[in-house]
C-alpha cells in the first residue's frame, strides 16, 4: 500500500524540484555514463554534494515540505538541511524555534539551524518581518554553501498575493505573484505553488507531524490574515468555488506577459539612447506605454534607486516628462535620484 495521496503529492512536488536542482548543478560531460557524473555545485570541492535547505516555521506548509525533503533527499545524491527563523515577535518564540529545529533534526535533516533576527519597522510589520527573514535565509545559505532554499508557499498563498497586488493598484508584475524560482542564481524554490493548503495540511495529519499554528496568521491586525479569513471566503461565496485556482492561473499568465514585456524593454533600451547614452524623448514616446515604463524603471534603478522603494507613481511622474512635457522641473526619486528633461533628452542622475 502506497502513501496517503496528499503525502504522495507533496513528495512528487519536491522530487521534481530536487531533480531540477541536480540537473542545473551537475556538470554535463557527454562522454561519461550518466551514473558516473558527480552532481557538484560550481565552485564546490570535488566530491561535495549539493546542499538544499528548507525554510521551516513549524507550520503545516513548511513541516510538510521539510518531511518531503528529508524523504526524497535520501534517494538522491544531495544533502538536505533546514533553517528556522525566530522573529522575536512573540513570547517564547526562541523556545519554539528550538523545538522546530529539533523536529527537523528528527526528520534526518542536517545541518539544522535556528536563527534569531531583529525585525525593523520599514514598510510595516509584515514587510519588515519578511525582509528580516529573507536576509537571514540568504545569510544562512551563504554560510552553509547551500545550492537552494525551499519555501512552503502554496496555491492559496499565491492567490492572496495576487489579490494584495490588485488592491494596491500595482502593475502586471505584482499580479504575477510569487515565482516558482526566484532570488540570486535561482536560490529560492517553491515546490507547492500548484498544491492547495488543504492538501499540505492533510499530508501533515497523515504523517502525524506536529505543527504550530502561528497566531499572527489569524490576527485581523494583519492585512494578509484579513484577506485569508474574510476576503477570500467572501469572494468564493459571491463567485463560487474555484477563485483560488483562477487567481493562481492569473498569476502565471501575468508572469508570462511581464517576462515578455521585460525582455522587449531590455532589447530596445539601447535603441532609444543617443551616441552619449542619453535617453531620447522622441524615441521613448514612440514605444508602447508598458515597454516605455519598463525602460524608464530600468534606467532609474541603474542610477541607484532601490527597486523595493520605487513604486508605480514614481515611474508615472517620470513618464510624464516624456508624454506630458509642460516645462515641469526635476522629479525626485528614491535613492536621491532625480529625473529631468533637457534638450529633448531624459536625464536620470544622482541628485
Amino acid at each position: 500500500m502506497g502513501p496517503h495521496p496528499a503525502v504522495a503529492a507533496i513528495r512528487l512536488a519536491v522530487r521534481r524540484v530536487l531533480h531540477d536542482v541536480l540537473t542545473e548543478h551537475t556538470p554535463q560531460h557527454p562522454a561519461e555514463h550518466p551514473d558516473e557524473r558527480s552532481p557538484q555545485r560550481p565552485g564546490t570541492p570535488t566530491g561535495t554534494q549539493p546542499l538544499v535547505l528548507v525554510a521551516c516555521s513549524g507550520g503545516a506548509d513548511s513541516m510538510a515540505l521539510a518531511s518531503a525533503l528529508a524523504f526524497e533527499a535520501r534517494k538522491l545524491p544531495l544533502r538536505a538541511g533546514g533553517i528556522t527563523v525566530d522573529h522575536g515577535l512573540q513570547h517564547g518564540s526562541d523556545q519554539r524555534a528550538r523545538e522546530v529545529a529539533d523536529r527537523m533534526t528528527a526528520l534526518g535533516l542536517d545541518p539544522v539551524e535556528a536563527v534569531a533576527v531583529t525585525v525593523g519597522r520599514d514598510g510595516g510589520p509584515e514587510a519588515a518581518a519578511r525582509d528580516a527573514r529573507y536576509a537571514a535565509l540568504d545569510a544562512a545559505a551563504e554560510r552553509h554553501g547551500a545550492t537552494a532554499v525551499l519555501l512552503g508557499h502554496t496555491r492559496d498563498d499565491q492567490a492572496e498575493t495576487v489579490l494584495l497586488g490588485l488592491a494596491r493598484g500595482s502593475g502586471i508584475r505584482s499580479l504575477s505573484g510569487m515565482a516558482a524560482v526566484s532570488g540570486t542564481a535561482g536560490r529560492y524554490r517553491r515546490p507547492f505553488l500548484e498544491l492547495d493548503r488543504q492538501t499540505v495540511r492533510k499530508a501533515c495529519i497523515a504523517q502525524e507531524l506536529a505543527v504550530w499554528d502561528d497566531p499572527h496568521n489569524a490576527d485581523p491586525a494583519y492585512t494578509r490574515s484579513r484577506l485569508r479569513h474574510e476576503g477570500l471566503p467572501a469572494l468564493e461565496k459571491a463567485l463560487g468555488k474555484g477563485v483560488v485556482e483562477a487567481l493562481a492561473r492569473t498569476a502565471q499568465l501575468s508572469r508570462d506577459d511581464a517576462d515578455a514585456l521585460d525582455a522587449w524593454a531590455a532589447d530596445v533600451e539601447t535603441a532609444v539612447r543617443d551616441e552619449a547614452g542619453r535617453l531620447e524623448c522622441a524615441k521613448l514616446f514612440g514605444l508602447p506605454p508598458a515597454v516605455r515604463r519598463r525602460v524608464l524603471r530600468r534606467a532609474v534603478i541603474a542610477e541607484g534607486a532601490p527597486a523595493g522603494s520605487l513604486f508605480a507613481r514614481h515611474i508615472e511622474e517620470v513618464d510624464r516628462l516624456v508624454t506630458g512635457w509642460r516645462g515641469q522641473g526635476a522629479i525626485n526619486l528614491p535613492g536621491r535620484v532625480e529625473a529631468l528633461r533637457q534638450g529633448g533628452r531624459l536625464v536620470i542622475r544622482q541628485g
